[in-house]
């Protein structure tokens, strides 16, 4: 996976992020209007954007209750380190664990699971659990979303710096 450099990702960036979330079917002319720049400007942006690894897939937007999955569980799991890149791919394998972290603390790994209801939950983490390496789990079920993830506050921030370089 490629990480953007932050360096790279400037304030035009944030604008042109922002006015997507304003508007996530405008064009890179209708972007272009909007903030003031040249089409090829945008659409230049938007293709190092997507190139870097700034910009992630559309089906992230996607809420995962759409498709029926409306129970959320995070996983701790304990693994064997030397297991890493294979449990890595059992994970991989499962689509209902949508996200995987590698953490600091008790956990080895947290793994962000979507299911069915709580009957399927526990056939996705006996499923978990059959992959080699994996030495426990432990759950913990959403029960409401009170924030979800959010990156406008720090793509205004860095909007509002275009003018402010260092002498």
């Amino acid at each position: 996976m490629t990480i953007p450099n932050p360096r790279t990702f400037d304030s035009l960036d944030a604008r042109i992020i922002l006015a997507l979330d304003k508007d996530p079917e405008a064009s890179a002319l209708a972007l272009s209007r909007t903030l003031g720049v040249a089409r090829n400007t945008v659409h230049a942006r938007l293709t190092k954007l997507e190139s870097g690894g700034a910009l992630r897939s559309f089906s992230r937007r996607l809420n995962p209750a759409a498709l029926g999955y409306g129970l959320l569980a995070f996983l701790s799991l304990a693994i064997s380190q030397a297991r890493a890149k294979s449990i890595e791919s059992g994970l991989a394998a499962i689509p209902e664990v949508i996200e995987v972290h590698a953490t600091t603390g008790d956990a080895d790994l947290m793994a962000k699971v979507v299911a069915r209801d709580t009957a399927d939950l526990y056939r996705i983490t006996n499923e978990i659990l059959e992959i080699d390496g994996i030495q426990r789990t432990s759950t913990a079920i959403s029960v409401v979303e009170l924030m979800p993830p959010r990156y406008d506050g720090l793509l205004d921030r860095l909007s509002q710096q275009e003018n402010r370089l260092p002498s």
